[in-house]
């Protein structure tokens, strides 16, 4: 069964790392089912039944987005409070995403050592809300892929070997 990635960049127009991630990933139509939000819904009114029935019709699910300010963009936390209702995906009838595979593709424009040093923060603080909604919903959660630098990446060569690895870390799954 295929892999779904949600792709919650807010404008991929104008993205590098996630436009060219998602670019590569469709050339593998019989393993990944790549869905860009921001192309689905430029209103942000999410088809819920949609969304929940694509979901349903793949074995896995990796949320893909650019850390914004510490957190995920508006978009993908929308989506994330429409589709994951209560009856579907928990509460005593919600079983849709018990024992899901649930992970992250992420980009930072910062590097790690400035995430750590500057902040005194670290990757798992930021993506703790992912991992508990993940757990509250009975998924799977299987970490990230994580893209620090991504406003250099096209430019040192970084872009090109992280795309081996992001799809590394899906079959991975």
């Amino acid at each position: 069964m295929k892999t779904l990635i949600i792709n919650g960049h807010p404008n991929l127009n104008q993205s590098i790392i996630h436009k060219r991630w998602s670019e590569e990933l469709k050339k593998y139509p019989k393993d990944f089912t790549v869905h860009n939000l921001c192309y689905e819904y430029p209103d942000y009114k999410i088809d819920v039944q949609k969304e929940q029935k694509l979901i349903e019709n793949h074995e896995n699910l990796i949320l893909q987005y650019p850390i914004y300010w510490f957190n995920v963009p508006g978009l993908i936390k929308r989506w994330i409070d429409e589709v994951f209702t209560y009856g579907w995906a928990y509460g005593s009838k919600g079983d849709k995403l018990k024992d899901k595979k649930i992970a992250l593709a992420l980009s930072a424009g910062i590097s790690e050592d400035d995430l750590k040093d500057n902040k005194n923060l670290n990757l798992e603080d930021l993506i703790l809300p992912i991992k508990l909604t993940a757990a509250y919903v009975s998924s799977n959660f299987r970490g990230y892929y994580m893209l620090y630098n991504s406003y250099y990446a096209a430019d040192n060569g970084t872009l090109d070997k992280s795309i081996d690895e992001y799809i590394s870390f899906i079959k991975g799954l």
